[in-house]
């Protein structure tokens, strides 16, 4: 695109070479002549800056008004990584996220936490004397964080992963190994779906112990002396005596169980007539 012309008949004025050289170097970051148009426009229109003084501050790099400036974008650095890293400084965020435990031995957590759990000390905030009886959803959607974040969430170091062995023990009980509810941490439903994941995985693992209730067998179960595992017996002589198993008998229930169910569905059953005979 010609710059030069273009610019030429937006101003509608003669200018000079040089002028229509710096006006096309400073409009060049903008994406379209027709947007261009519209903002230099604007701009004489509202704060009644004759072409003059809107192509002078074009040039200069000056604000047309508060907050407008008109400067060239900063190049792209073609530096290497470890310059990069001593310009903007090292990313601790991304160095915990590969590796989180390293987190929980730093200063910074010590200072921060201590000793305590990181749900020690958080409370939410809630409208009215009586809490909220639910967790919220999620505490962060998209770029919007809500204004009192779990404890989860407002710290970003902090990262779920089965192999952060110190976090994850910070919400089971120690006594009874059951996962803490989250209506007692704090933490969001997203965060406690994602805290319960992590500790199974880490328990598949091995690298959290849990316990395991003793159930004691019964020896009967295994042994050869049942029926079923012997020999089978004869048929009955008769079949009226009973079934070919004893253990295939009715077996009536007891009387109150019967007066029970008697009871609860008698809307339901019908009465019993007895038919005499004649």
């Amino acid at each position: 695109v010609d710059h030069v012309a273009h610019v030429h008949v937006l101003f509608s004025v003669p200018l000079h070479k040089s002028e229509r050289k710096r006006v096309a170097r400073s409009l060049w970051p903008l994406k379209t002549i027709a947007r261009m148009a519209n903002v230099v426009r604007l701009s004489m229109r509202v704060f009644a800056l004759s072409t003059a003084q809107t192509v002078r501050c074009l040039r200069l790099g000056k604000a047309v008004a508060p907050g407008w400036y008109w400067r060239r974008p900063l190049s792209q650095s073609f530096c290497t990584a470890t310059e990069q890293i001593e310009q903007t400084g090292f990313d601790t965020v991304s160095r915990y996220k590969e590796r989180p435990w390293e987190y929980l031995e730093s200063e910074e957590y010590i200072e921060r936490y201590g000793e305590r759990p990181v749900w020690s000390d958080y409370r939410r905030n809630h409208k009215g004397a009586i809490p909220p009886q639910k967790t919220r959803k999620m505490c962060i959607r998209g770029d919007k964080v809500s204004g009192n974040p779990c404890p989860i969430c407002r710290d970003q170091k902090l990262q779920i992963d089965y192999r952060n062995v110190k976090l994850l023990q910070q919400f089971v009980s120690p006594y009874t190994g059951i996962i803490l509810d989250a209506t007692r941490t704090g933490v969001c439903r997203k965060q406690h779906k994602n805290l319960t994941k992590a500790i199974q995985t880490a328990r598949e693992c091995g690298l959290l112990q849990f316990s395991i209730p003793f159930t004691e067998l019964k020896t009967e179960d295994y042994s050869n002396t049942h029926g079923a595992v012997v020999k089978t017996p004869p048929p009955p002589a008769n079949q009226l005596q009973g079934p070919w198993y004893p253990w295939y008998d009715w077996l009536r229930p007891p009387a109150k169980e019967i007066a029970k169910m008697r009871k609860l569905y008698r809307k339901y059953l019908k009465e019993e007539v007895k038919h005499e005979l004649s």
